[in-house]
């Protein structure tokens, strides 16, 4: 029973996503047949999301064989299936217990603090409870002490993070719908900052003038086609027919395949978007139900592809630019004696595309390409420094991808290490926590009762 509620329900993303639509749906008392269509929607509306993101990492991971096949690169490529794959054979227990405490104490904060966000993207739960659950055991924490700890840190996490990210998110929307709820939040805030200093009178990336011969660039599917054509082809050319045909295609010709796999990608992009649109169409009113009911004006926090409808030249763009980042970065980390960071194309695409968005919206174009290089800089470095803090998982050629694992595993891991007593350890953290939350509820105050006279004197 234990398994059947921790891994297959709240470990599949989607069903978890359809139990909080269906229980936003019952609140608002909708009739059966609205009960029924919204949650089936909704999660198929993340199977589709899901489906995209698979056809489209098939496609990249062909790209990375290929990539370093042509450059013999070697080195530590960041994958957040893989290491927490690794780790579930040690961490399995502590990890399910932290992530379905966490959601609990998600609700809670959301309830009682001005941070109404709940976290909504379930695999990144299961992820950032998988490090929490690394970081603590490896610290020396255990059983019911590291529970409560781990569960505590994750649901903080939880609200925090979307927080940081709100003004930059409701810029890009336009409203407070929905927030991001994905853990490379601190890459979209350096984005986001980035953006903001370098593109004063710079133009939106959506903005970019077509000649009316190539107007057909305007449609995304054509324009990302193209722009991975370019790029599975020049990198085949340095590949070579033999290693793609007798290793990848099964003998289609190599340029044939890196064709087509560049339409594949595409193809998975729009299937991503497609699912994102639905998604966001049943969520949205569905989690009003619990926003006024359990959680009352609660924002659902979703995963970061929720935000490329609203930019898609800057998805590409972002895309594209954090790449580079990564492959510059990986010829400087040896020269500072850290460990060579592959440049992964499926965080570089995720991450970087949303960076890519968030810089659109404080800096326009050239916001969107400073900022996601700062991204990618940044989920380069970031791994280099978080391998020693895994511990022995630190060996195994892989590591997290996305930058707020970094950031968490480091600050938790060396904090540990330095105040070496668990219980100072528990309580600075308890304090820092408790001062996080005492500050945010002050300055809530402080807008509200400035809002007020504000109205009073306009009255």
């Amino acid at each position: 029973m234990v398994d059947l509620i921790m891994k297959d329900i709240l470990g599949t993303p989607a069903i978890l996503v359809g139990l909080f639509a269906l229980i936003g749906l019952l609140l608002q008392k909708k009739d059966f047949a609205n009960v029924i269509s919204g949650t089936l929607k909704t999660i198929m509306g993340f199977v589709i999301l899901g489906a995209g993101a698979t056809v489209l990492v098939a496609s990249l991971n062909n790209f990375s064989s290929m990539f370093d096949h042509a450059f013999a690169i070697q080195g530590i490529i960041p994958n957040n299936e893989a290491i927490v794959a690794l780790a579930q054979e040690s961490f399995g227990a502590e990890t399910a217990m932290i992530m379905l405490f966490g959601m609990v104490v998600n609700i809670i904060l959301a309830r009682v603090t001005p941070f109404k966000y709940i976290f909504l993207t379930g695999h990144h739960t299961m992820f950032m409870a998988c490090l929490i659950a690394v970081i603590l055991t490896t610290g020396g924490f255990s059983g019911i002490t590291m529970i409560v700890t781990g569960s505590v840190i994750l649901g903080s996490l939880m609200v925090l993070l979307p927080a940081l990210l709100q003004p930059y998110t409701r810029k890009i929307t336009g409203s407070d719908d929905f927030a991001i709820g994905h853990f490379g939040s601190f890459g979209y805030f350096l984005a986001a900052a980035v953006g903001k200093a370098v593109g004063k009178n710079s133009r939106s990336t959506e903005e970019i003038k077509v000649p009316k011969t190539l107007n057909f660039l305007r449609d995304t599917s054509v324009s990302v086609s193209l722009t991975m054509a370019i790029l599975f082809i020049v990198v085949a050319f340095f590949t070579g027919p033999s290693f793609i045909e007798s290793e990848l295609s099964g003998g289609t010709n190599f340029l044939v395949f890196s064709f087509m796999q560049a339409l594949t990608f595409a193809a998975g992009v729009y299937i991503i978007l497609a699912g994102v649109r639905m998604l966001l169409s049943e969520i949205v009113p569905a989690f009003k139900g619990i926003a006024d009911k359990v959680v009352p004006n609660s924002i659902p926090a979703l995963d970061c592809p929720s935000v490329f409808p609203f930019a898609n030249n800057a998805v590409i763009i972002g895309f594209f630019f954090s790449f580079v980042a990564g492959l510059l970065s990986m010829f400087i980390l040896p020269l500072l004696g850290l460990k060579v960071i592959v440049p992964g194309l499926v965080p570089h695409f995720f991450t970087g595309a949303a960076a890519g968005v968030f810089g659109n919206a404080t800096g326009g174009r050239k916001g969107a390409i400073f900022g996601s290089m700062a991204n990618g800089a940044l989920i380069s470095f970031l791994p280099a420094l978080l391998l020693p803090v895994l511990g022995s998982l630190g060996f195994e050629g892989t590591t997290f991808g996305d930058s707020d694992f970094a950031v968490v595993g480091i600050l938790l891991g060396n904090l540990i290490e330095l105040l070496s007593s668990k219980i100072t350890f528990l309580v600075i953290l308890g304090g820092l926590l408790t001062a996080i939350f005492v500050g945010a509820a002050q300055m809530k105050r402080k807008k509200e009762q400035k809002n007020t006279d504000e109205t009073q004197e306009a009255v």
